[in-house]
């Protein structure tokens, strides 16, 4: 039997509130039940401090902090902030609000869903009273129904979905041949710099990236929207491999202050089509490893994808199969060494290409089959 109270427990954390006044500043006012500051922090820099800003949609984000998926809703995978008037508040100085859902799962169109309903129940009520309310019976039950506010039922939103609700497809349709560096780059757990001017396209374009290394399922790899704030930036020096996303705003900061060194980023930034400036050569040289053997696995990604009748499913699998492909040779290298870990000495041994000896040497830490 499966306890719907246990699991979703499990796996939503918390419900916060955060506001922004006509001064500018913003402010975590309730929060049930209490998160730590830095959790606080990431939330209030992402959203509303951009809310009003010229050409900022008003939709939700999310993003990912110490593991945790931070689902923001604007006055709303991730945060959503609304106009507020002062019909609803006794507040008039407040301008936006923010409702945060925090969880451990990655479903953006589920906190989404969850998160709009949160914000009519605070916008008709003005009082974080209802909103608590209506957390808790989605915690228990599953379902919070409000024919003024809408409904939100839990088993609507599979997890699976969400996995596979971005298209590969038009990743590999935008980059071509050179979405090998992508996927290369994944499967060594090197970090990544998504850059693009619309929030919504860089919300849409890293959450399909984890897709390219599905055997890891590991969405907490992705921080879209960064800041660069201190929580994030220790955040991004902890893990060994990540794709963070930025505006041109930011993206110019991580240019021009150092924080490509700081954190370790390769010096890649995938940019919107035609505006990437980078050769092949030159991206795979900041990802050291080389010129990797580029015949089979971006032919049969690129041909994969280009295929009319293959879902973005059937691409993901076909994907999954090569890269299936490439850890079994790796790990029966490894299996003919001591403690079955390869070393460099054993690479070296074999004689491979020099740029086939560096992959399979990155991807062997990568993969934790590395002895040093």
């Amino acid at each position: 039997v499966w306890d719907m109270a246990e699991t979703e427990t499990q796996l939503m954390l918390s419900v916060g509130l955060i506001e922004k006044d006509v001064n500018g500043d913003t402010l975590w006012v309730w929060c049930y039940p209490s998160v730590g500051s830095d959790l606080k922090e990431s939330p209030a820099q992402q959203v509303l401090p951009d809310a009003g800003r010229p050409g900022f949609p008003h939709l939700c984000v999310w993003s990912v902090l110490q593991n945790l998926v931070l689902h923001h809703h604007r006055g709303g995978p991730g945060t959503h902030s609304t106009e507020q008037g002062t019909a609803s508040r006794d507040r008039g100085d407040v301008t936006h609000f923010s409702i945060v859902v925090t969880a451990k799962d990655f479903n953006p169109e589920k906190y989404a869903a969850l998160s709009r309903v949160l914000c009519r129940m605070y916008i008709k009520h003005g009082s974080p009273v209802k909103m608590m309310e209506a957390y808790v019976t989605v915690l228990t039950k599953g379902i919070c129904q409000s024919d003024e506010n809408g409904s939100f039922l839990i088993k609507d939103y599979d997890v699976r979905k969400a996995y596979l609700a971005g298209s590969v497809k038009d990743v590999v349709s935008q980059f071509g041949m050179e979405t090998i560096i992508l996927y290369t780059a994944l499967m060594l757990k090197k970090k990544i710099v998504v850059h693009h001017p619309r929030i919504e396209a860089l919300l849409e374009f890293t959450r399909v990236l984890p897709t390219l290394t599905w055997h890891r399922k590991d969405w907490s790899i992705l921080h879209p929207y960064v800041h660069l704030t201190d929580t994030e930036l220790e955040d991004l020096k902890k893990c060994p491999g990540e794709a963070a996303s930025c505006d041109e705003q930011i993206c110019s900061r991580i240019r021009g202050s150092g924080s490509e060194q700081q954190i370790g980023l390769v010096r890649r930034v995938c940019e919107p089509p035609g505006q990437c400036h980078h050769s092949i050569t030159e991206c795979q040289r900041g990802l050291g490893y080389g010129e990797v053997t580029q015949r089979h696995r971006p032919a049969l990604i690129v041909q994969s994808a280009e295929d009319a009748e293959k879902s973005d499913s059937q691409v993901i699998k076909d994907i999954s199969v090569k890269t299936k492909e490439i850890l079994a040779n790796l790990v029966g290298l490894a299996d003919e060494c001591e403690d079955s870990k390869i070393t460099l000495e054993g690479l070296k041994q074999r004689h491979f290409p020099p740029a086939t000896e560096n992959f399979l040497f990155h991807l062997a830490a990568a993969e934790q089959l590395l002895r040093i």
